[in-house]
């Protein structure tokens, strides 16, 4: 690492302590950008890492809102606000009892390079709480939705910043935080993504990230003479994510042996591999737990704890739960088994350990950064048609995806031939690529 990137690191290491997720992000980030630095030492002499490193904007609040019962519940928010040097922040917010501000950091640090690589106008944000809305009322998520809004409205606008979907947020819940914003600011527009269809939301959005993973991932494989065609694939998580990957690699060949959540996971060796339209049923229709899914189909298994999924054998691995889902040991696991490649439908859902696996074992992989910035380019393909007062066709947007997530690889694999240590080293080509346009930008921009 050059001395400029060890020396921001450490500086880091430092005041944030206690921030595990956003160090180990900022760690990977910056060894990837040494060589980049020691190119053009103009970085260094007007602070451009330290700049970068730091959010422009942390805003932490309090949620108070009312449940069934009548008794007050307090929840805490965040909205970091990262990047603002290529557009407006944009950025999911994540409901889970997990969140945390050091969370939120990695998110929206990850979040500005993957924007950046889009190539589309978008800075990088993220927000959320540790509000869980699994078993709670429609009434009770409303409540708390609108309550949070109405703290962060002032904070928030189409121009500004325009906060998505993620992880405990769906299209329900942007609803009503949508309805909210209307109601207090009187503004209608695209000041959040993943909206319903019938008040401004895209077609294709729902399907976005883990169609774009699966085009991310077949362009990788092309790249090196493979194919997803006849592939076994292991895709972790069940959500809407993992969902759709299943759907779309599935279209393109591939068997779904293998999925999850947080509770266990379940294997069906059957010749069509996992039952995608079951699987909507259970986690979609009835909110219900994947275990379901071995109760109703002949021939299936479920095994307690969603890690073990990684043992299951696979040609292509495609991690679409949480961060850090994939270890060292899961990964050493992958290659004994002959695994060639993996893509992170989630964001780093792979450690450094399991990186570093991939890498020395040549198993071709694809970062989050990267491979699954779909669901957020097609996040800014709807924030251009709320704009123009138009509506695409669902073909329309998923050709616009196609050619978003080729040009994405293409950057990565550029990025990777020269100034990584390999040309299939796509995590580095990833975080170079992604860096230089939002360097080129805040050097353009002087001391901001």
């Amino acid at each position: 690492m050059s001395d400029y990137a060890f020396r921001v690191l450490e500086s880091l290491r430092a005041r944030n302590q206690h921030e595990r997720e956003f160090l180990q992000a900022a760690k990977e980030i910056l060894e990837s950008l040494a060589p980049v630095c020691d190119k053009h030492p103009a970085y260094e002499k007007v602070s451009l890492l330290e700049r970068l490193v730091e959010p422009e904007r942390v805003i932490l609040f309090r949620v108070p809102w009312v449940d069934d019962r009548g008794k007050i519940q307090v929840n805490r928010a965040y909205r970091i606000q990262y990047s603002s040097a290529i557009g407006p922040y944009k950025g999911g917010i994540r409901l889970h009892p997990s969140v945390t501000l050091s969370l939120l950091k990695f998110l929206g640090f990850e979040q500005v390079f993957k924007n950046s690589l889009t190539g589309l106008p978008i800075g990088g944000g993220k927000g959320g709480s540790d509000f869980d809305p699994k078993e709670k009322s429609d009434n009770e998520v409303m409540a708390f939705c609108q309550s949070f809004i109405t703290e962060l409205y002032r904070h928030i606008g189409q121009d500004m910043d325009v906060p998505a979907g993620d992880i405990g947020t769906g299209t329900r819940e942007i609803g009503y935080m949508y309805g909210q914003y209307k109601r207090i600011s009187g503004l209608y527009g695209g000041v959040f993504t993943g909206k319903g269809l019938a008040y401004g939301g895209s077609l294709c959005r729902r399907e976005a990230t883990g169609y774009g993973l699966c085009y991310f991932v077949e362009h990788m494989l092309e790249e090196n003479g493979k194919t997803v065609d006849g592939a076994d694939v292991v895709v972790s998580g069940s959500g809407n994510v993992a969902i759709y990957t299943h759907e779309k690699i599935s279209r393109m060949g591939g068997r779904v042996v293998a999925m999850s959540d947080s509770d266990g996971y379940i294997y069906d060796p059957s010749p069509k591999g996992v039952d995608l339209q079951m699987v909507k049923q259970i986690k979609e229709t009835e909110r219900g737990r994947i275990r379901a899914y071995a109760e109703r189909v002949k021939g299936s298994e479920y095994h307690e704890g969603c890690r073990g999924i990684w043992n299951v054998k696979c040609d292509i691995a495609l991690p679409c739960a949480t961060q850090n889902e994939l270890d060292g040991r899961a990964a050493g696991t992958l290659a004994k088994n002959g695994c060639f490649a993996v893509g992170e439908g989630a964001n780093m859902p792979c450690t450094p350990e399991a990186v570093e696996v991939f890498l020395a074992k040549g198993i071709l992989f694809g970062p989050g950064k990267a491979a699954n910035a779909g669901g957020v380019a097609t996040s800014a393909l709807e924030m251009s048609q709320n704009s123009q007062r138009l509506s695409w066709t669902a073909e329309e947007v998923d050709e616009k995806l196609k050619g978003i997530m080729k040009g994405i690889f293409q950057k990565c694999a550029e990025a990777a031939s020269q100034y990584a240590d390999k040309p299939t080293n796509y995590a580095a080509g990833a975080n170079v690529a992604g860096f230089l346009k939002v360097a080129e930008a805040m050097m353009a921009q002087g001391c901001v």
